[in-house]
């Protein structure tokens, strides 16, 4: 499957800004929006990953939508007809396997790691999975990993041990993807750096922008 991972969208919040910020980072350009609302209810999950998903098709179609940890609520938005095209898994989620037998073989399923350990684990799954999370790239007060910061040097090493794409997260604003560009990672992903901009749509341009030039450089890939 073909993604296109620069801009990687995490949203925060439930209400209207949440899903009006993701339309306008899908408008931008942001070829992926993950739902994450950790203290959200189920129904409310549910409801949001809808919303988000209506309003992100509608603003640029190819975009994809993910949820974060919650299976059940992916496979509920799928059952619906709604966009939402997979999960984030993290590691104390449901084992990948069992997410795709529900999901099926066309649904995204990402997962989160950024050690050595929890990279090649995923590398032995990498036919059960479609891309995978690296962070955190420096400390966010978004989530406590519990890992080391990995930089520009530890996430170059992540990509040298797995076939799988991987999207730099943690801490990271639009002024990073010019350097992240150059270490081989498929995207990076923000959360607020986006959901907190004056103008979502524009920083994703940006971050896009950034890792274009990098694929048109000589012997670099052409943007999937």
């Amino acid at each position: 499957m073909s993604l296109d991972l620069r801009c990687y969208l995490v949203t925060s919040g439930t209400g209207r800004r949440t899903v009006e910020a993701a339309a306008a980072a899908a408008a931008g350009g942001a070829g992926m929006i993950q739902v994450r609302a950790k203290d959200a209810s189920t129904p409310e999950l549910l409801e949001l990953a809808c919303a988000v998903a209506d309003a992100v098709h509608a603003a640029r179609p190819a975009t994809r939508v993910v949820v974060d940890d919650r299976v059940d609520v992916a496979w509920a938005a799928r059952r619906r007809g709604v966009e939402v095209h997979g999960v984030h898994l993290g590691q104390e989620d449901l084992p990948v396997p069992d997410a795709r037998a529900l999901l099926g073989d066309d649904a995204i399923i990402g997962m989160t790691t950024g050690t050595l350990a929890t990279v090649r684990a995923a590398e032995r799954l990498h036919d059960l999975l479609d891309y995978i999370g690296a962070g955190p790239f420096r400390p966010t007060p978004t989530k406590d990993s519990g890992r080391e910061p990995l930089g520009l040097e530890g996430s170059a090493r992540l990509v040298d041990e797995t076939r799988l794409p991987v999207v730099a997260i943690g801490g990271l604003t639009a002024a990073d993807a010019p350097a992240l560009a150059t270490t081989g990672v498929a995207g990076m992903a923000v959360v607020r750096a986006i959901m907190d901009a004056e103008r979502p749509e524009a920083v994703a341009r940006q971050i896009v922008a950034a890792f274009s030039d990098r694929r048109a450089a000589p012997g670099s890939s052409p943007p999937g």
